[in-house]
């Protein structure tokens, strides 16, 4: 694997510490910039419609730009944002630089994503893949409970400037180890690409990943009320626990990145099937401390594994987009972290209790295997001919 694509999951590593980090730092927010916690939470909802958004709007823009410019352009943007943000004392400003460093974001994971392709064999999609989400899961180990951490010590402020330092190496990285692009008749072309959005295929992929990562960060985002109330974790193991998820969700994405390049259909099959399963029984054993720590590791390592592997398919599949397959990809991905939240605060709301996130989690992925179901035989690849030796 080139060590230039292990540079860039060290920047998507900083962008999702970025992306996440706020759920432990609202309440500070809110005292410090003297708003309510609700309008303190807009902040995660605009980074979410941001990178939405982002994902083609910022392909687009940048598609006939040289890949390391663009990679460079949205990462120093990121941290620009991010240091008015660590500045400033008014939300409006505060609110703004999220939806920047949001777009900045998802150009950066959607040009990643094609560069990567572009350094590796045809067959080796799903390991690169990996190791660029394997930097997202990373931020869930060690950046989401290091920056509850630093927000602890020194304040809120403290995370931002943290995520500032972390980006800093690797601009200079990208600059030395990216490849420039190499010289080619290929002329990007935004219509022709986002008609391969027409695929059913594609759709369908999209549509699953949606609804896998919207099951994974439903019941993610209310882990700590979840631990807190329903199992009886004191909230001081929150960090902790927060990071067992994570690392489950690393080995997920590493052993996924491996199978999805040669056996893609097994592991969604099986994968999606135990997933249910799983969040099921983590719903019923919810108020068991030992059970949920197994469930904890088990559910991060499924979900990732099996969302990773839908990713790296819409790369395979949106072969006829080579500039804008990533944001394909990365707006599936976010339009998860932005449904999933949302559906779980409502099971909350109506009076289901920390138990719902689970239920709710349980009800998308049965809903992805309905779908998939229903509809396998349009995007099932055949196997390869074996190749015949001559007598």
């Amino acid at each position: 694997m080139p060590f230039a694509i292990y540079v860039l999951g060290i920047a998507v590593f900083a962008q999702g510490t970025s992306e996440f980090m706020l759920s432990g730092l609202i309440p500070d927010m809110a005292q410090d910039l003297q708003v309510s916690v609700p309008t303190a939470g807009l902040l995660t909802s605009a980074f979410a419609i941001g990178m939405i958004i982002g994902a083609p709007l910022m392909a687009i823009v940048s598609m006939r730009w040289q890949r390391r410019r663009a990679l460079l352009t949205f990462l120093i943007t990121f941290m620009v944002v991010h240091v008015i943000g660590a500045l400033t004392d008014s939300f409006g400003v505060l609110l703004v630089t999220r939806i920047v460093g949001a777009l900045a974001n998802a150009g950066f994971l959607a040009v990643a994503l094609g560069a990567a392709m572009s350094m590796v064999p045809a067959d080796m999609k799903g390991r690169a893949t990996s190791v660029l989400l394997g930097g997202v899961t990373i931020a869930c180990v060690v950046g989401v409970p290091g920056g509850a951490l630093l927000g602890e010590l020194w304040g809120w402020r403290a995370s931002f400037w943290a995520v500032v330092v972390i980006s800093a190496p690797a601009v200079a990285a990208i600059m030395a180890s990216t490849p420039a692009d190499a010289p080619t008749d290929f002329v990007p072309n935004a219509t022709r690409e986002l008609s391969s959005l027409r695929q059913r295929k594609l759709q369908l992929i999209l549509v699953l990943g949606a609804l896998i990562n919207g099951a994974t960060f439903c019941s993610f985002t209310y882990l700590a009320p979840t631990l807190t109330d329903v199992s009886g974790f004191d909230s001081r193991w929150i960090p902790l626990l927060l990071g067992l998820f994570g690392l489950g969700s690393f080995i997920g994405v590493s052993v996924g990145g491996r199978l999805a390049d040669t056996r893609p259909f097994q592991l969604l099959v099986t994968g999606s099937a135990a997933l249910l399963v799983g969040w099921i029984i983590f719903a019923l054993t919810a108020s068991h401390p030992v059970v949920t720590l197994v469930m904890l590791f088990v559910q991060g390592t499924l979900s990732f594994a099996v969302g990773s592997t839908l990713i790296s398919r819409v790369l395979y599949v949106a072969d006829g987009a080579p500039t804008l397959g990533g944001s394909f990809a990365t707006a599936a991905f976010n339009v998860g972290a932005a449904l999933g939240p949302a559906l779980g605060g409502v099971a909350i709301g109506i009076g289901m209790g920390y138990r719902a996130p689970l239920w709710t989690s349980a009800a998308l992925v049965a809903l992805a295997i309905v779908i998939g179901a229903a509809t396998w035989t349009r995007w099932r690849e055949p196997r390869p001919a074996l190749d015949t030796v001559p007598a």
